[in-house]
C-alpha cells in the first residue's frame, strides 16, 4: 500500500512551516489518492505532537480525511487515513 511520510524533526521549532508541511502532505495524499499518511512529530516533550493533533482536528482539515490514529507502539508517530 502506498503511503506518504512527513518527518517534522527538521522544522520542529518553526510553527508556520509545520502547518504548511501538514497542509501540503494532506493535499498530496488527496491529489494522488494515497490512503495513508505517516506523520512523525518525534518523541520530545510531546508539544509538537499536540500541535499536529490540534492542526488535524480543525474542522476544515478534519473533513478531508477519514480518521487519525496514534501509533500504539511508537508514541512519536501518527497515522492519517483517507478513504476514496
Amino acid at each position: 500500500m502506498a503511503k506518504l511520510k512527513l518527518d517534522l524533526h527538521e522544522i520542529f521549532n518553526k510553527g508556520w512551516k509545520i502547518d504548511k508541511a501538514l497542509e501540503d502532505i494532506i493535499e498530496e495524499a488527496l491529489d494522488k489518492k494515497i490512503k495513508l499518511v505517516e506523520i512523525i512529530p518525534g518523541k520530545g516533550s510531546g508539544q509538537l505532537k499536540k500541535k499536529v493533533i490540534r492542526f488535524l482536528e480543525q474542522k476544515h482539515i478534519k473533513n478531508k480525511y477519514h480518521r487519525m490514529e496514534k501509533d500504539g507502539k511508537n508514541w512519536g508517530r501518527l497515522f492519517v487515513h483517507f478513504k476514496f
